[in-house]
């Protein structure tokens, strides 16, 4: 596997008062890591502060922003409704499609009868695929259907739509995928990805386009539904999480309020809930509904699991809106077997891909394709998405299982079957895989998806043309761009850091999902104690081939180890010795702990330095700490012996010189008496913006070069504020900008030739040196807050 590269996400300090607003919500810690994210993530105002946070302060948009096309689907439901038509729901396979097909059901059938007016069809994920189809609508014109409403798919099934109407079937569709080139001949077509952009439906999921419309019908026809419409949001959530949609604007609403529906019904007596199967569902996974996460890794599998292992997954929806208690328990026992029986072919052909990985060489594809006749093609997704994420290439995994499946068209009826491969793909590193697929069409039987993931089937033959074109065809659009496979943290944290006042402040940011991710936190110069390993049980108690390493985490910060698991890998894969990590920090509602969750890890570069022997020394030295931060200290100096530390730290390392000053004169001395005092006595930075520090650093060097004066190093830190390494970075990029620094004694001279022969370097090397100055004042920012205990902590764990 090529090596992963990290990154972290570049800091931009907020100003004091977002800072303080911030706080506001959260008033067990400083608000400093909550602000940095949410500021990087483009909020920066008080009233989108409030609107984020607070779901009450947020103004949905109306359902008939839609416009001209909520206009006409309405008005062929109100048609359907007076003359008693018969309606059937075009559901979808995954969790998406699933809840989207259960708010239609309980929305609709306020409206119309269900079983009798109203019914719903979903395709067979392992005999049919994604969108509608002929076959399926002779079963519904069969069943005096006059009106099929999509939910999650549709909008490309021109030839189907066609076929219906000639049917005497009109259609709506409910969709949020990709566009026709020309709007297809139906009733009414409801999709956001017709609005611009920046609208706040724009990234709306299947199942919140399907609440858009029912809510549209309750405004339409007041006074007919007998249960309310927020009744539907608890879905909505679930659907929203689960996809892969952008969690701002009103999907980030419609979470929130779905959550906190999600999490009532939970709490009410299994016997009045009334979700019976959702809450069920939540038992058997070990979650209670109040995090995103309990749908992203608790809800949102099981549901997609039925469709991957079954092939048939109509009797989620009855799980879904059930109120039979004892039925819903017996098709929630049914999906927690089929996410069980998912887990264990899951790790068995990432195994087998694994296999056929080490045959390839990385450095010449782009696009991964490989293929098996004995791959089951409900769990290659999932699968494909991780090959992706650890490659960084895009991923497609084709099964050719069962490939006596005939194409479409064969025309003679004793034809031999045309050998079909079905399989999904997965993209990373932003290629947009839609497009990818879709030039290809020509070599595919079907295809559909969008940028981030895709299904498709071909000819088995058309595999080695297919995988050569599609490399050569990322080959060229990538030009000298590498893929590489990344990750990337959002903060830099400590082991002492982590716990309760943490997660509260990072809580603040979800309901997580794409454009608002979940917080990665870089944990630097640690190692991992107690661990082990096992595989994961059932509801029954049965093993499952799915393996998850348990472990503790330590660090300098304090002498207290934190727990924490890695899914789907063994405790012999963690490292030895000191190490960095990338991980989430979660509530496991089950064990009632905080703990990590284990994104990546390597080795860590300096671990030779962490191995010195004043790490030895007695407990009992520990330093006395005075904590004058913000105080006058002037008289300090001659009532004390106490060493002061004026200058804010910019990391532990500055702190531990001090420590280890104060460790050494209290080993010279004896008796706690004579224990040496160190007094933390900065200020809290006042700092300029990055760019001003810029504009002041080309002055400087500009006036020097002029009047041809000398500098030292000491007079360039003071007049900017910076550290030395953050000055080395600035003089780095004054040389593409045709400043020349050289050394003379103990300074510096600085003479200017412009030149704009390196204008592209200069721009790269300046947005560097101001990624340092942000990073650099973001960190006096947190040592000017860092709580004592914590600086307690790193100094009790460093001296015993």
């Amino acid at each position: 596997m090529p090596e992963q590269q990290w990154t972290i996400t570049a800091t931009e300090q907020p100003p004091e008062w977002f800072i303080q607003a911030v706080k506001q919500y959260t008033p067990a810690s400083s608000g400093l890591y909550a602000a940095q994210l949410l500021w990087q993530r483009g909020i920066k105002d008080c009233q989108q502060l409030t609107a984020f946070i607070n779901h009450k302060a947020y103004q949905p948009a109306s359902p008939f922003e839609f416009g001209q096309e909520m206009h006409l689907a309405i008005a062929r439901l109100r048609q359907a409704y007076n003359t008693k038509e018969k309606i059937a729901i075009w559901g979808d396979f995954d969790a998406d499609g699933i809840t989207a097909t259960s708010v239609l059901w309980d929305g609709l059938g306020q409206f119309f009868t269900q079983n009798t007016q109203l019914i719903y069809y979903i395709p067979n994920r392992l005999k049919e695929s994604h969108g509608l189809n002929n076959q399926g609508i002779d079963n519904l014109a069969k069943q005096g259907c006059k009106l099929i409403v999509t939910c999650d798919t549709g909008s490309t099934n021109i030839e189907e739509i066609i076929y219906a109407k000639q049917l005497g079937i009109d259609v709506i569709v409910t969709d949020h995928h990709t566009l026709p080139a020309e709007r297809p001949p139906v009733a009414a077509i409801i999709n956001p990805r017709y609005l611009p952009r920046e609208h706040h439906l724009f990234n709306l999921s299947g199942v919140a386009v399907a609440y858009k419309l029912v809510e549209a019908l309750y405004q339409s026809l007041p006074n007919i539904a007998k249960n309310p419409l927020e009744d539907l949001l608890d879905l909505v959530a679930v659907g929203l999480i689960a996809d892969l949609v952008q969690l701002s604007g009103d999907c980030r609403y419609l979470a929130q309020m779905g959550i906190q529906r999600l999490q009532a019904d939970f709490q009410q007596p299994a016997a009045a809930r009334r979700r019976p199967g959702v809450g069920r569902l939540l038992e058997l996974c070990q979650k209670s509904g109040d995090r995103p996460t309990d749908i992203s890794f608790g809800l949102g599998p099981r549901i997609n699991a039925v469709s991957r292992i079954q092939g048939d997954a109509s009797f989620c929806v009855e799980l879904l809106t059930s109120r039979d208690a004892k039925r819903c328990n017996e098709l929630a026992e049914v999906t927690e077997l089929a996410n069980t029986r998912r887990k264990s072919l899951q790790k068995d052909v990432q195994a087998q891909v694994a296999q056929k990985l080490t045959q390839l060489d990385l450095s010449t594809t782009s696009v991964i394709v490989l293929e098996d006749a004995q791959w089951p093609a409900g769990v290659l997704g999932l699968v494909a998405g991780q090959v992706a994420q650890e490659t960084g290439r895009p991923t497609i995994l084709l099964s050719t299982e069962g490939s006596g499946e005939s194409g479409v068209g064969s025309g003679e009826e004793d034809s031999a079957p045309t050998p079909l491969a079905r399989g999904s793909a997965r993209s990373v590193n932003s290629v947009d895989l839609y497009q990818l697929v879709k030039d290809q069409a020509h070599l595919l039987h079907r295809f559909g998806g969008h940028p981030f993931a895709a299904g498709l089937s071909l000819l088995v033959e058309n595999i080695p043309l297919f995988t050569a074109a599609i490399n050569q065809q990322l080959r060229q659009s990538l030009g000298s761009t590498t893929l590489t496979p990344t990750v990337q943290a959002d903060l830099t944290v400590t082991v002492a850091d982590l716990g309760k006042e943490l997660f509260l402040e990072l809580k603040l940011l979800e309901p997580c999902g794409m454009g608002n991710p979940v917080p990665k936190l870089l944990i630097q110069n640690c190692w991992f104690e107690n661990s082990w390993h096992r595989n994961q049980q059932d509801w029954q108690g049965k093993k499952v081939q799915y393996i998850k390493a348990e472990f503790d985490i330590r660090d300098d910060s304090t002498r207290s180890a934190f727990p924490g698991l890695w899914w789907g890998h063994y405790k012999d894969e963690l490292p030895i010795g000191r190490c960095d990590c990338i991980a989430e920090l979660d509530y496991n509602t089950f064990k009632k702990r905080y703990e990590i969750r284990l994104i990546a890890v390597r080795s860590s570069a300096n671990s030779a330095l962490n191995t010195q022997q004043w790490l030895n020394a007695p407990l009992s030295l520990t330093p006395f700490i005075l904590d004058l931060r913000n105080q006058e200290h002037s008289a300090l100096s001659t009532q004390h012996s106490a060493l002061i530390i004026e200058d804010c730290p910019t990391n532990w390392d500055d702190l531990r010189i001090w420590l280890r000053r104060c460790l050494a004169i209290s080993r010279s001395t004896s008796g706690l008496e004579n224990q040496q005092q160190l007094a933390i006595a900065w200020s809290k930075p006042n700092h300029q913006p990055p760019n001003q520090i810029w504009l002041t650093l080309v002055g400087i060097a500009k006036y020097l070069s002029r009047t041809n004066q000398l500098v030292t190093r000491g007079q360039l830190l003071e007049k900017i504020g910076i550290s030395d390494q953050t000055l080395i970075v600035g003089i780095k990029a004054l040389k593409y900008l045709g400043f020349t620094v050289q050394r003379q004694d103990r300074s510096l001279q600085i003479t200017w030739h412009p030149s704009d022969s390196a204008e592209n370097l200069a721009d790269e090397a300046v947005a560097r040196f101001l990624a340092a100055v942000r990073e650099e004042q973001f960190q006096q920012q947190y040592f000017a807050e860092v709580p004592l205990s914590t600086i307690v902590a790193i100094a009790s764990y460093d001296s015993k």
